[in-house]
């Protein structure tokens, strides 16, 4: 893989590592995902808890343990603004910042193996683990972006058809165990290069959650930057706490987001046709999902 050369750092970072999670109400994944921490990595490293107004206590108690740092939001910003906040609190000795959910355990070496990985992607930008369910399975983190074909077949038929030839093209699911570059990388655990963030801006703030990480991918990529899947590296996701107590909302904005990531792609007067048919048919496919999901 030829680097690209035009791309230069804009900020001069030291090699300090940090990890930055957001939190609302996690409950107990979050005591998980700090003692399990300390063996991800043979490093020193800090603890910042971007707090999206939790009401359960949870990250005030862990607030409590050293080296870890409560900072408030104030409100529910969503995942990607709170993440900036958060990394906005670190200092420039820091060059390194892991981004993961809460729910996160962390396998022995994990973190150095991702480290370790910089070292063989000079231009890698963000670098992600392999990801495995509660159940061992492993999850495909690490996808091509989607475009409007792929992303089409995948919508309509991934919840008949899991294995049709458009959802594995877009999860890349044939393909676990290599070291290799993606479109994107799942933003439930991520370790990003700081300058690389800084480059394009960080997480789009427009993305409430879902897609933010999909649209970070991409703007890596046309930045120069590139995504790596690191599968020597692996953390568990234990599921998401929070977000299983709003699931109508979350299906909501999982279908807002993805329309604005495709209609941030397909701009201007002679593509607004389609625009209006991504969203009636993102519109459609969330109620369709939505009363499926009710009938169960």
């Amino acid at each position: 893989m030829r680097e690209n050369d035009d791309v230069r750092d804009s900020h001069s970072y030291g090699e300090g590592l940090a990890v930055v999670t957001v939190t609302y109400s996690p409950g107990n994944t979050l005591d998980r995902f700090l003692e399990t921490l300390p063996k991800a990595t043979d490093r020193q490293l800090s603890v910042i808890l971007a707090d999206n107004g939790s009401t359960d206590g949870s990250p005030e108690r862990a607030a409590l343990r050293p080296g870890v740092e409560l900072a408030r939001m104030g409100t529910n910003l969503g995942y990607g603004s709170a993440a900036n906040r958060g990394i906005a609190e670190l200092g420039d000795d820091i060059g390194w910042v892991v981004v993961a959910n809460p729910d996160v355990e962390w396998s022995a070496g994990s973190l150095d193996e991702l480290l370790a990985a910089t070292e063989r992607w000079p231009r890698g930008g963000a670098f992600g683990p392999l990801i495995r369910e509660p159940d061992g399975s492993v999850y495909p983190s690490a996808r091509s972006l989607p475009s409007l074909g792929r992303g089409a077949g995948h919508a309509l038929l991934g919840g008949i058809w899991p294995d049709n030839p458009f959802s594995r093209a877009y999860r890349q699911s044939t393909d676990s165990s290599a070291e290799r570059t993606a479109g994107w990388l799942s933003g439930s655990c991520l370790l990003l290069r700081r300058a690389a963030l800084d480059s394009v801006t960080g997480f789009d703030p427009r993305y409430f959650m879902y897609f933010e990480d999909v649209d970070l991918g991409d703007r890596l990529g046309r930045a120069g930057w590139l995504n790596v899947y690191v599968p020597d590296s692996e953390v568990t996701h234990i599921g998401g706490h929070a977000t299983a107590r709003s699931s109508g909302r979350m299906l909501h904005e999982h279908h807002r987001s993805a329309y604005r990531y495709l209609a941030d792609r397909n701009t201007g007067p002679t593509r607004a046709p389609l625009r209006v048919a991504l969203r009636a048919a993102l519109g459609a496919r969330a109620r369709f999902v939505a009363r499926n999901s009710d009938r169960s």
